[in-house]
């Protein structure tokens, strides 16, 4: 599907719910991607990408960078700990903080870097034991300890289950960042960003609907 299709769905559903235009800023989710697919997009005027993996994006967004001006690089999957220098000298906004060792490295290196990327705590709605992520009674501690370490964390992020109806997790996580006062929302994918819009979503991330499916080689 074109990228000004889906650009056209989410103003929609934005004038449909009453949101400001724009609101729902668009991630492309580019990991797996062929470096032509990625370009084509950039030239088209996108800037705003996301990945899953701080070793892939390293190894193609810094020439990315350099050629295209105003990129808003996203880090969407799990972060280990050995990787998270890496991962805040290259994205700039990190959606997976789930847990408090990684939090406290974090704190650590952004006293040693002087910054930190803005940070999403990715909250484990379905409680299912094979996902990463915060469990949702655990949040309210969890938030205040990355606060206590001065850590810039400025909303939630999840991943419904396969199976389950998403716009359920994502009216829990919209509950759980009102009652933690963030007001950042990154949910939704290529196949239910609508229903995230309509439930708060500020960042949706969409991989497939935008490029095709993923080449896993």
């Amino acid at each position: 599907m074109p990228l000004q299709d889906i650009k056209e769905r989410i103003d929609a559903e934005e004038r449909r719910m009453g949101k400001p235009a724009g609101q729902t800023k668009l991630i492309a989710v580019s990991k797996v991607q062929p470096n032509e697919r990625v370009e084509a997009v950039l030239v088209e005027g996108h800037r705003v990408f996301g990945e899953n993996k701080v070793q892939e994006a390293a190894g193609k967004w810094p020439d990315f960078k350099e050629r295209f001006g105003g990129v808003d690089l996203h880090l969407l999957g799990p972060l280990q700990t050995n990787k998270t220098k890496q991962a805040m000298q290259l994205f700039d906004v990190i959606h997976s903080v789930d847990r408090p060792k990684l939090a406290n490295k974090l704190a650590t290196l952004s006293t040693e870097l002087g910054h930190c990327p803005d940070l999403f705590v990715q909250v484990n709605t379905g409680k299912e034991p094979q996902k990463a992520g915060v469990m949702p009674e655990e949040l309210d501690a969890f938030v205040a300890e990355c606060r206590a370490l001065d850590l810039p964390v400025i909303g939630l992020m999840c991943i419904p289950p396969a199976d389950e109806e998403p716009s359920l997790h994502f009216a829990l996580l919209a509950k759980l960042a009102k009652r933690n006062k963030l007001d950042g929302l990154s949910m939704g994918m290529s196949g239910d960003f609508e229903r995230a819009i309509a439930q708060g979503a500020t960042h949706v991330r969409v991989g497939s609907a935008i490029f095709g499916d993923r080449d896993y080689g």
